[in-house]
């Protein structure tokens, strides 16, 4: 592992006391929801002592990036899961919560290129690239296949201005009313360009560009390109999620004292004299002097709305109103055959709808690595981002997106598959910003945690969730007297003073 960007901020802690030993008494914190925000506001509290009650409505760890064991039809059992997770480098804060329990990170494999491929055949790749910015785009931009020097000289360098002055919330305030596709066609980005590399990273949102939000795309830009020297490789978990990363740091919170209940659905909280009551179907109710609400968006809605005396009116307004985005489908398969040895270990596809990547798990996980060496086959996922066709609709155009890409699949015969179709991703449309619902609450008792809460610091999809779920944790702390947790993000503004400036002239210019 690299060392990290020296130029990433420190968001701080907060001072207090080490831990509860000064306290006249332990104070105990109910955490909703098991997935990476619950986990990261649980770690956080336990960490300094606090009583932590983790309640989770399924029966295993890690939300939306949990693993689980199947049976397959050859009688072998497999590792399952909602399909491939991308842990980059500067994911520094989930990369901080895995290290409680793999210290070097053992559990992640970089991955060293992924391939773009559009549905002309034509190829960008990442390897290689310098890691300082702006040299990294300018090195993409000049050995990219979709965009050449005269498509640079192209762009309204007015309208592009926001990608190098960036700033959170600020480029909230002037790009969320815009969706991703206006933004690209106003600031003149070449289609082919646009097809293959923004709409790839836009999809990662689980939307099509003219459902996402301008700002959002702007802000991931800076996260994983222009505002970062990590780089756009990442690594993978090089085992099932269960296995790789929430068994272990189960252990690790177990040996803090905190207690699991798995397997029991939160049917509402409410606010009592002493702090708040947890009610859940099947287990005892959880008194706890607060609690963070680290669930999906769905699940927020279905607890707030049974919960009557949590928040404000204006804040309920604010959790009814969010989104989920479309639906995704994975579907994995289990083939009898190889694919061919020089095939990376993950391709991002544009222009083959509706095929958005296909990964070759043997490639980097362990259990598809054993299934593979056993049986002399592949196992190969497929996903497909903002779905409205039916599951058979959408699996048929899938495999013969496969066979064009990949043709050596053709007559593989599939020994198994799993077909996943989920809508429980957040939204990220046009204005939602600015009425999403933040890590504090009405109630210094409660907090929010999640994927989906508005964070004003440059994270996006699995580092959000950690992030928030961190700075729950330490809103709680502050409120209990105790010290809270350094945090780190890429740096919250355009990375380049230089280009800043010249963004600034160009402006001026212009009025």
């Amino acid at each position: 592992m690299t060392a990290p960007d020296p130029r990433r901020e420190r968001l701080p802690g907060g001072a207090g006391l080490p831990d509860t030993a000064g306290l006249s008494r332990v104070p105990t914190v109910a955490v909703v929801g098991g997935g990476i925000a619950g986990l990261a506001a649980a770690t956080g509290l336990a960490e300094r002592g606090v009583g932590v009650h983790l309640v989770e409505a399924a029966d295993r760890l890690g939300g939306r990036v949990a693993g689980w064991p199947e049976s397959l039809a050859d009688g072998s059992r497999a590792g399952m899961n909602r399909g491939f997770h991308a842990f980059f480098r500067q994911y520094y804060n989930l990369r901080a919560l895995l290290r409680r329990a793999d210290p070097h990170l053992r559990a992640l494999s970089p991955i060293a290129d992924y391939p773009l491929v559009d549905g002309d055949g034509r190829r960008d790749t990442f390897r290689g690239l310098p890691r300082t910015p702006p040299f990294n785009a300018l090195a993409f931009a000049l050995r990219s296949p979709t965009f050449r020097m005269r498509d640079l000289m192209r762009l309204d360098a007015k309208a592009a201005a926001p990608l190098v002055t960036v700033g959170v919330p600020s480029t909230y305030d002037r790009l969320d009313h815009l969706d991703a596709a206006t933004f690209l066609r106003d600031i003149n980005f070449p289609d082919a360009a646009r097809h293959l590399a923004f709409e790839v990273f836009a999809r990662s949102f689980f939307a099509r560009p003219d459902a996402l939000s301008a700002a959002e795309l702007v802000t991931m830009f800076h996260i994983y390109f222009l505002g970062s020297s990590e780089g756009l490789v990442f690594d993978v978990a090089n085992a099932n999620f269960d296995v790789a990363l929430w068994n272990p740091l189960h252990d690790y919170l177990s040996d803090l004292g905190v207690r699991f209940h798995l397997g029991a659905a939160v049917e509402a909280v409410d606010r009592t004299d002493t702090g708040v009551r947890v009610r859940a179907a099947g287990a005892p109710d959880i008194e706890a002097d607060a609690a963070v609400l680290a669930t999906d968006v769905t699940g927020l809605q279905r607890l707030i709305a049974s919960s009557p005396t949590l928040g404000d009116e204006g804040w309920r307004g604010q959790v009814a109103a969010l989104g989920t985005a479309p639906a995704f489908v994975v579907l994995r398969l289990w083939l009898d055959r190889p694919v061919r040895r020089d095939r990376a270990a993950f391709v991002g596809t544009g222009g083959r709808p509706p095929l958005d990547n296909i990964s070759v798990l043997e490639r980097y996980e362990r259990e598809a690595a054993q299934w593979a060496r056993r049986t002399g086959g592949s196992v190969v996922e497929l996903h497909a981002y903002s779905v409205t066709e039916s599951d058979a609709q959408v699996r048929a155009a899938l495999l013969a997106r496969m066979h064009q890409l990949y043709p050596e699949t053709m007559h593989a015969g599939i020994v198994d598959e799993r077909l996943l179709r989920r809508q429980d991703c957040p939204r990220f449309a046009p204005g939602d910003f600015a009425g999403r619902p933040t890590v504090t609450t009405p109630d210094p008792r409660i907090m929010l945690a999640g994927d989906g809460i508005r964070a004003d610091v440059p994270v996006a999809l699995m580092e959000r969730a950690a992030t928030t779920g961190w700075l729950a944790a330490n809103g709680l702390l502050a409120g209990f007297g105790l010290a809270g947790h350094d945090l780190y993000t890429v740096p919250t503004r355009g990375r380049s003073r230089g280009l800043r400036l010249l963004a600034a002239r160009t402006q001026e210019r212009h009025r």
